[in-house]
Parts: C-alpha cells; structure tokens; sequence
C-alpha cells in the first residue's frame, strides 16, 4: 500500500528505536513522511542522517526529562509517541530468584518510562486536540512466563491497563492512545538468544526456535514476527487511515495466544 507522505509534517517519538521492532518502526515512520526521533541508551548500530537521535537512558526520571526537553525545545510539539522501550534482564528461577532491584529496575524501565514520557508531551497535544500515543506492551502481559520474566509480564500488564485508563481521560480530548502487544519477534537479540541455545544444546537453531515456540504453547502461524510486520501496524495505527482507533489493544503475535 502507497502510505507515502500521510504523516508528512508529524514530528514523531520512538523509544528504544535503535534496533530491532524499534529501529523499525522508525523506519516505517521515516517512510510515511514523518521527522522522526530515536531514543535509547547506545547510538544506532547502523547511522541514518534522517533521524534524530538522543542518547538517553529512559529508565531513569532525569533521562526521561532530558527526552522531553530536547524535543519539545528543537521541534516545539510531539505528534506521534511510540513508548516502545522494554527490557527484560532479571534471572529466571521465579519469585525467589528475584531481589527489589530487579523488581525496581524492571518496573522503571517498562511502565514508569513511558508513563513519565506521557506526562511529558500530553499537555501540548491537548493543548491542539491532536495527538497519538502508542504503548508496546507484550502478550507476556496476558501469558506470563513465572520462571523466566515475572517482572516484565507483570510491568506489561500494568501497562496495558494505563493505556486504557488514560484513552478514557484524553480520547475525549482528541488525543488517541492504543496499545500494541507483540508476541515473540525475530530481531537480532533474539537471533544470538537461539543461537547460544543450540550451542548449549549442541542443536540446530531450527530446533532451538521449535524449542521456544513449544515453550509458548505453540505458534500457529510456525514462526515469530518479523521487526517489520510489527512496524507495519504501528504505521497504521498512527496514521489518518486510524482516525476511530482509540483505547484498544492489537495483540501481533501470529495466534500464540490461546483464548480471544
């Protein structure tokens, strides 16, 4: 589809847009016309002169404020926000296994982040009646994995009850918040992820993504998302064609999961 220049003259935000479902979706956004800015601890693995790029580390209030700064001080307003920044790093080994600091840590970067940044652009998007705000959460936040990322499922999941609770406050205000919850994607951390569990295994990487994908009860679609397709639905999601899509979830996960 011909989606050239339908955000021509939007000044968007994407969080850890560096690399993977991120870098992107800032391309994809990058395609559709948009100024787009990136933010994330690390500068891009590969440079791109069409974005703007600020070094940040989000998982912190004074980061976040640094965000909000340069950009409203370089362009003024926000159009389009995509808090797609997630971590997860705490060990596997379920409750015991995890200490405050990882609980802490885990929460900072997956729900306070983008609820930080969210208070920071809203007042002028309200100020116009105009706006966009895409939260990535994860389907971990509806399909916890207690063993490997009980502080992630649980941050996505607050995530996706903020989103709602806050398009009921400013969906009414011309301001449109959506949530996008991706399954398992194919991105180069991942990529390294299979390759040390074959080696570990002494199994192909074929037989160490099958491995995965049982773990998760299965993918009926036989494969994770490419960065692309998530890209794809963020691009959408933030543009005119959209206008009527407020407060909802677009779960992108290939029918991982189980239930509607």
């Amino acid at each position: 589809m011909d989606y050239q220049n339908e955000l021509s003259g939007k000044i968007a935000l994407v969080t850890g847009g560096t690399k993977g479902a991120g870098s992107a979706i800032a391309e994809r956004l990058l395609q559709a016309g948009a100024t787009v800015i990136v933010t994330a601890r690390n500068a891009p693995e590969k440079e791109n002169s069409k974005l703007h790029f600020i070094a940040s580390d989000l998982s912190k209030a004074e980061g976040t404020q640094k965000v909000i700064s340069e950009v409203l001080s370089a362009y003024g307003r926000l159009d389009i926000l995509v808090n797609n920044l997630g971590s997860s790093t705490t060990p596997a080994g379920g409750f015991t296994a995890l200490s405050d600091e990882d609980w802490e840590s885990t929460l900072q970067a997956n729900l306070l982040a983008p609820v930080r940044l969210d208070r920071g652009f809203l007042p002028q998007m309200l100020d116009r009646k105009s706006g966009v705000i895409i939260h990535i959460a994860s389907i971990k936040g509806i399909l916890p994995l207690y063993d490997s990322t009980l502080p992630y499922a649980a941050a996505k999941a607050g995530l996706r009850n903020y989103s709602k609770s806050l398009s009921n406050e400013v969906s009414p205000k011309g301001v449109r918040v959506l949530t996008v919850s991706p399954g398992w994607i194919n991105t180069g951390a991942s990529k390294a992820w299979l390759a040390e569990i074959a080696r570990n295994a002494n199994s192909t990487v074929e037989e160490a993504q099958q491995g995965v994908m049982d773990a998760l009860g299965g993918i009926p679609f036989g494969r994770p998302a490419e960065p692309e397709e998530v890209a794809e639905l963020v691009g959408f999601l933030v543009s005119p064609r959209a206008s009527y899509l407020s407060g909802t979830e677009y779960v992108i996960d290939g029918g991982t999961v189980p239930t509607i």
